[in-house]
């Protein structure tokens, strides 16, 4: 899945503020996220975000994996 620093991933279950819009700060094994909704920023693993993504979108497109 091609997710670049600065997309906008919208999951399928959203952070517990109630916002299901993430920012990509930071990518690798785990991926650094910052949540739309609340600013809260923390760390996952690649694995489960990838599951997760509904849509990702980035400046003006969105691609549906």
């Amino acid at each position: 899945m091609d997710i670049r620093v600065g997309d906008v991933l919208v999951m399928k279950k959203p952070h517990p503020c109630g916002s299901n819009q993430l920012n990509v700060l930071r990518i690798g094994m785990d991926f650094r996220l910052q949540c739309q909704g609340c600013g809260h920023e923390f760390m996952s693993p690649r694995l489960k975000i990838e599951k997760r993504v509904k849509k990702i979108i980035r400046d003006q497109e969105t691609i549906t994996p």
